[in-house]
């Protein structure tokens, strides 16, 4: 087991990392430094840095509302589903019935053990749901996610920091949808960011303070690769999400420069980017070379990608991890037939911490979960070994694995 790193090696190290950097890069200009898995005991907060909390798609809405105290009105415009509760249905003759109403606690079943056990700074989700009791369906839209207002305090149970609102389904009930979301999410004391009433807010990081030691920067954006209309771009004087055109350099440089300005020593800059489709492993090069560029010009500490239903591979660049796919976190598919390969009920709580002294990453675990009668879970051992398996398959072109320990968590170790 790897002891705390002295101060002294740490400088050391950053000495021997500078001259390895400029002698040995692999293509696309990746350092290959070697890396141990480091302790999974949890260091002391005076020699570490800031540790984040982060997962995948958060769904609240359709059948997860209809089970809270407050559900909205059931009805849909699905061509296969016209009712939220047939996802209820659905999901009780696949693996028995639910209690309901549940209380707002219930979501988020041992993640909360696993979050209180953690103690991360600062907790920060892709909430792919509108908060609105707005009827604003958007046309031709072919599915339509919102939770009612009132069950809010589901995201406050879990004491969520921010939600990440550049997705593909925050304007599914119209901008009146859109502008409740904000307001129900902030006035619940939650941080929004990637979405607004105009560019400027949309573009806004959101700004999680850390006593003593920082900021944390959330920076959000959404991509037509995900499923999200170009059309639901803001605009100067119109509401809605910060949208990239595409993954160029000029767009990431575009957004570089503002990022680079606002950050300040000690700060965490989050990156997350909802983008690619549903299901597949595959990176595609525009992704990899859009989340290197943010890394090397504005100083991103992580790459939060979204939009996978399942768990993609993870790349450490410049000692800055990217999460280029962290699958479904909590949804209502349960039962619905199809994908069954890619273990879409399986997912990651996510804890990567930065060293204080350096700013790279330090060490990142990673907690095994399943979505179970609507509810996030421990993930059995069948499911633990599965996701072990697939994470060192999909992580081996970046030369990333994991290694399990004795309590079913991952340790990342990286070259």
């Amino acid at each position: 087991m790897n002891m705390p790193l002295t101060r002294r090696r740490l400088l050391v190290r950053a000495l021997v990392a500078s001259l390895a950097a400029a002698a040995t890069r692999a293509p696309g200009g990746t350092v290959q430094e070697p890396r141990t898995a480091p302790t999974n005991e949890r260091p002391s907060r005076r020699s570490h840095g800031i540790t984040l909390f982060l997962c995948g798609d958060v769904m609240t809405g359709r059948g997860i509302d209809q089970i809270l105290p407050h559900p909205a009105k059931p009805h849909l415009y699905e061509p296969y589903m016209r009712s939220a509760l047939g996802y209820v249905q659905i999901a009780e003759q696949a693996t028995g019935p639910m209690k309901r109403p549940v209380d707002f606690a219930y979501l988020w079943g041992d993640a909360l053990a696993e979050l209180d056990r953690a103690q991360p700074d600062a907790r920060v989700i892709n909430l792919e749901t509108a908060v609105t009791a707005s009827e604003d369906a958007w046309p031709g839209k072919g599915i339509h996610y919102r939770m009612h207002p009132a069950n809010v305090p589901c995201l406050a149970a879990a004491k969520i920091d921010c939600c990440v609102l550049a997705n593909n389904h925050v304007l599914d009930w119209g901008y009146r949808g859109l502008a409740e979301t904000v307001q129900t999410l902030r006035g619940a004391g939650i941080r929004t960011a990637g979405a607004g009433n105009d560019h400027d807010e949309a573009v806004a990081p959101a700004v999680i303070v850390v006593p003593g030691t920082g900021r944390v920067l959330v920076y959000a954006f959404a991509t037509e690769s995900s499923g999200v209309p170009r059309g639901w771009a803001a605009r100067k004087s119109r509401a809605g999400v910060s949208f990239l055109p595409d993954l160029s350099a000029k767009t990431a440089d575009a957004h570089s420069q503002r990022i680079a300005a606002a950050k300040r020593p000690g700060d965490i800059v989050v990156a997350s980017i909802h983008w690619g489709g549903n299901w597949g492993y595959a990176i595609p090069p525009e992704q990899r070379a859009f989340a290197h560029r943010l890394i090397d010009a504005a100083a991103v500490d992580v790459v939060h990608g979204h939009s996978s239903h399942h768990v993609k591979g993870i790349e450490v660049y410049r000692d800055k991890p990217i999460l280029y796919g962290c699958g479904d976190f909590l949804n209502d598919y349960e039962g619905i037939a199809g994908h069954e390969s890619f273990r879409a009920d399986l997912g990651l709580m996510y804890f990567p911490q930065w060293d204080a002294a350096s700013g790279g990453l330090a060490r990142c675990t990673m907690t095994p979960t399943q979505i179970r009668h609507f509810r996030v879970n421990r993930a059995p051992d069948a499911g633990v070994r599965w996701l072990e398996q697939v994470m060192n398959r999909e992580g081996a072109a970046f030369g990333t694995r994991v290694a399990r320990t004795g309590d079913n968590r991952f340790l990342l170790e990286w070259r």
